[in-house]
This record gives structure tokens, C-alpha cells and sequence, in this order.
């Protein structure tokens, strides 16, 4: 059994940070969003994947240097709010199978967030979309993870807090479980997992381990 863990909203408190710089930002140049919006449109979305959709919607081009106007000020918000998810660490451990961690994020973030938050020591593969050419809501992050991993795709079980990883997941083939616990899930969150058919869902990492049982 594999256990595959998204970062953002399932590791570290971190989609409500990213929402907000982005918000900023992004209406700094000219494209004026809320932290809300951004929340529902692009939680769980590679930042290729978000520019691509920003351009098309909005018939321009981009800054070239969007990524890192964004990823300075993130980083920034990190070293100082950034906060693993609660009861994470004792989740993980009171579980005896492999994990890994697959995200949206660019390695650099992912590590970042795992090192700010003390997470770093429970995950030895971390892969992220940039490796793959298609992000979630596509299954190849997963299937990436597992091939990767030595591990074929009905022996993993994915923990997702976006309705695009849900989606992502169910396509390659994995048990999914949502979690709802972040600070960005609003009280229609849940909502939006179960639409993306995930099945079993949790607000509380305590629960994690009673979760993946009734999923073996």
C-alpha cells in the first residue's frame, strides 16, 4: 500500500496564503480577483495551468516574471504564517505503510513548506506536476508517483483537499480520500469533493487512519 499526499491543504495550512498573494498580485497588474475566487477556481491547479487559464480567459498575456513576483512574496508569507496541517505528523505516523508526496507545486515550494513546517523527515519522494506535462485534474502526477514508487495504481491511496486532485486521482485509478480540514475549506468544500465523486471524506487528520483502514 502507497499512501500519496497532496502538500498544499493536506500537509501544510497553506491555500489560504497562496489565495491571498495571488489575489494581490494579480489585481496589482491588472486582473482583479478576490482570495475567494482564486480559492474556487484554481485550489489544486499547477501555476502553468492557472496562467494558461487567466490568459485565455482574459485575452492577454501574462508577465514573464509572474512566478516569481509570486513566489517571493509567498515565500516570504511562509517563513513567518505557515503552519502544518493540525495533527498531521501523528496522522502519518500511526501509519506503517509507504507515502509520498505528490502536488501542484514546484519542488522549491513543496520543500520549502515541508522544511518551515517540520514535515521534511516524513517523506523521502516528493514529486511534483512540473515533472509530468499534464497537471491534475489529469491523472499523470499519480500514475507518475506510482511508476516512480513501484507501485501499481489500485495499491494507492490518494489524500486530496481539491476537487481537481480528486479528479486526477479516480483517473489513475486510486482510492481517494478528501480532506476538508484547511483553512480555506468553507462550509460547501465537502460539497464540491463528493461532486468529484470522492467517497470518503474527513475534517480531521485524527480520522486519517480510521479513513485508509476502511479503504484497504
Amino acid at each position: 500500500m502507497l499512501l500519496i499526499f497532496d502538500c498544499d491543504g493536506v500537509l501544510v495550512d497553506s491555500e489560504a496564503l497562496a489565495c491571498e498573494i495571488d489575489a494581490q498580485i494579480l489585481t496589482r497588474i491588472g486582473l482583479p480577483y478576490s482570495a475567494e475566487v482564486i480559492a474556487r477556481k484554481f485550489v489544486g491547479v499547477s501555476f502553468k495551468d492557472m496562467v494558461a487559464r487567466l490568459e485565455a480567459e482574459h485575452g492577454c498575456v501574462l508577465p514573464a516574471d509572474l512566478g516569481a513576483q509570486l513566489d517571493s512574496a509567498l515565500f516570504a508569507k511562509f517563513e513567518t504564517d505557515l503552519k502544518p496541517i493540525e495533527g498531521v505528523r501523528e496522522a502519518i505516523l500511526s501509519l506503517p505503510y509507504r507515502r509520498c508526496v505528490a502536488s501542484s507545486s514546484t519542488p522549491h515550494r513543496i520543500a520549502l513548506s515541508l522544511r518551515i513546517t517540520g514535515l521534511s523527515a516524513l517523506f523521502d519522494h516528493i514529486f511534483s506536476a512540473t515533472q509530468v506535462s499534464r497537471g491534475k485534474p489529469a491523472p499523470d502526477l499519480f500514475l507518475h508517483a506510482a511508476e516512480q514508487m513501484g507501485v501499481s495504481p489500485q495499491d494507492c491511496i490518494v489524500i486530496e483537499d481539491s476537487a481537481a486532485g480528486v479528479q486526477g486521482a479516480l483517473a489513475a485509478g486510486m482510492r481517494v480520500i478528501g480532506f476538508v480540514g484547511g483553512a480555506h475549506c468553507g462550509p460547501e468544500h465537502a460539497e464540491k469533493l463528493k461532486q468529484a465523486d470522492a467517497r470518503t471524506i474527513i475534517e480531521r487528520m485524527a480520522d486519517l487512519r480510521s479513513a485508509v483502514q476502511m479503504l484497504e
